[in-house]
């Protein structure tokens, strides 16, 4: 339905309830040959004439007044739909999608969504806690949290945080095991390593693929907290994001191991995605309280 018609059909409501052409301009601020224009062109419309005109009344024909019962409830619809679409922008509640790290999700977003709950009782979520990293395009997500540059730039992007890549161990794996000094030394050791090797987020991307066959690597999972338990464990050394272990480095758990002939990883931006241009009130109220949870500075930087 065209809003010119749309228009029409408001106009010829109002006509009815008034009586008269010239109340209605009146209450528009219209002349009164502009309403009427306009109800000559919703009778061309349907083809049918919906007022009994005389210079003393202006009635609704039985067309016009099945008309009117009808046009009242798709403008009441109309408007009821209009509401609540706008309440969807506007106020924090529905369905919010989620999708991180499982890591990320329960150390950071799931305290943010116990702020979330208690401050918007009508919001729901579902968070995908997943080591799929597909864009909120393809999963129809309303955001997803994402490490890194971002390849694809039709998405829209808040940045959260940063992260950096550290290499750590428990101290008493090194009083066990030694602590290594250089990239070599690396091949006597107990390394905790993703699952898939071919991931370029492991130790692969620092050692190699020559050392990478030779190498121990006790424990293969892809996830990063079963990894820090791990080396809390004193399993061996890992290499992991600052935002999984740099608490424990912090308060002495872990120690930052720091290796001759390997870089330090530069800092990476921590992204919110998203796929439509101006985020909702939901989304914004999910951000906002992400950001006290992570802190700025972020609360795991060490």
């Amino acid at each position: 339905m065209d809003s010119r018609l749309l228009e029409n059909l408001a106009v010829f409501v109002d006509t009815v309830r008034a009586g008269a052409f010239s109340t209605v301009a009146r209450q528009r601020g219209l002349a009164a040959s502009s309403i009427s224009r306009q109800i000559d062109a919703l009778e061309a419309d349907l083809q049918v004439a919906l007022f009994t005109r005389s210079t003393r009344s202006l009635k609704p024909t039985k067309a016009g007044e099945l008309l009117y019962h009808r046009a009242v409830r798709i403008l009441e619809d109309l408007a009821n739909a209009r509401s609540e679409v706008t309440s969807l922008e506007h106020e924090v509640q529905g369905s919010l999608q989620i999708s991180c790290l499982p890591t990320f999700g329960r150390r950071y977003v799931l305290p943010c969504l116990n702020q979330l709950f208690d401050k918007y009782p009508a919001l729901k979520v579902e968070l995908d806690l997943s080591e799929n990293m597909t864009a909120p395009t393809i999963e129809r997500q309303d955001v997803a949290v994402r490490f890194g540059e971002q390849p694809d730039s039709s998405l829209f992007a808040t940045r959260i945080g940063t992260q950096r890549y550290v290499i750590c161990a428990a101290p008493g794996y090194l009083r066990r095991y030694g602590t290594p000094l250089n990239k070599d030394d690396l091949h006597g050791h107990r390394l905790v390593d993703k699952r898939h090797r071919s991931s370029m987020l492991g130790w692969r991307e620092i050692l190699g693929t020559h050392r990478l066959a030779t190498t121990s690597y006790i424990l293969e999972s892809d996830d990063f907290e079963l990894q820090r338990m791990a080396a809390l464990a004193g399993s061996g050394i890992v290499r992991l994001p600052d935002w999984v272990v740099g608490q424990d480095i912090r308060n002495g758990h872990l120690q930052e191991l720091e290796i001759a002939g390997v870089k330090k990883d530069p800092d990476a931006g921590i992204y919110l995605l998203r796929a439509l241009p101006k985020p909702n009130a939901k989304l914004k109220a999910f951000t906002q309280e992400l950001l006290e949870v992570v802190g700025t500075p972020n609360s795991w930087q060490c």
